[in-house]
């Protein structure tokens, strides 16, 4: 039977907010937090194991009754007094935000690898360079998703890939395609070994991106908005790609600099297959 817990100070929640807030803790553990049932649907559909749950006691009924994976795992937790159940009040306290159907998750990490990949006949990659927003990343993965990229690829990163920013802000994307973190040399040496061009974003020296052909295996290569790609990248590249930027400033936000790459590459094979 679930257990209630009805104080902030409850050393459950203790532990579950400083999950939520620390990214040294969710490495040291292997734990991270999902919050809300569409993004835990994901979590559960890629198979991820949840080490606990947390449920608003106002939803608790409707979340039961459910059918599909929340149900299942619901009744999992129960079974091994690892469901809590929590008053609205406090649920509102832990929740990062409001319409998160009333569930929250501790979740045990999975690493993926490079050699984890299991690529299509024409792999379409999407590799970034030193992201440091949780944010941007998130956004790219919801892009990444919608393309049916094989994989996003964060080389050298400065952010958490569980940070729950991220989790959030990809609404799930991040479960649903496979996400490495590498060094950017490990990253090459892949890329060149599955003979796929490399096409870094920049604006010296580059080509506008729609004169490029993506039919073939490609990675999309892009660095932040600060700095741009390191000059190991724009060796490594086959060819470098630039959007044209007919304003007065000189870039655009990393995630829609993917998204523009990524259906470009999208337009280009469908057209090819018709």
């Amino acid at each position: 039977m679930a257990m209630e817990i009805s104080s902030a100070q409850n050393a459950r929640i203790k532990h579950l907010l400083a999950l939520q807030q620390k990214s040294q803790l969710r490495r040291s553990e292997g734990l991270f937090v999902v919050e809300g049932q569409r993004e835990l649907e994901h979590c559960l559909a890629a198979g991820y194991q949840v080490e606990s749950l947390f449920v608003n006691q106002v939803l608790m009924a409707g979340l039961e009754a459910g059918a599909g994976q929340i149900g299942d795992a619901l009744r999992l937790a129960d079974d091994r007094s690892s469901l809590f159940t929590l008053p609205a009040s406090l649920y509102e306290r832990v929740a990062y935000r409001g319409s998160t159907e009333g569930i929250i998750a501790i979740v045990h990490e999975r690493r993926h690898t490079l050699a984890d990949l299991k690529l299509s006949a024409q792999p379409l990659i999407v590799v970034l360079e030193r992201v440091e927003k949780p944010g941007n990343l998130g956004a790219v993965l919801r892009s990444a998703d919608a393309a049916q990229a094989d994989a996003v690829v964060v080389c050298d990163p400065l952010t958490d890939l569980y940070n729950p920013n991220l989790i959030r802000s990809s609404i799930g994307a991040i479960f649903t395609v496979p996400t490495v973190a590498c060094t950017s040399q490990e990253c090459i040496d892949f890329l060149q070994r599955h003979d796929m061009q490399i096409l870094t974003a920049q604006l010296q020296d580059s080509s506008l991106y729609y004169d490029v052909d993506m039919r073939r295996p490609t990675a999309l290569v892009m660095g932040t908005e600060s700095t741009g790609l390191t000059q190991q990248w724009r060796q490594a590249a086959t060819a470098h790609i630039r959007i044209p930027m007919l304003g007065q400033l000189d870039s655009l936000n990393v995630s829609v600099s993917a998204a523009i790459l990524l259906f470009e590459a999208v337009r280009q094979r469908q057209m090819a297959a018709v």
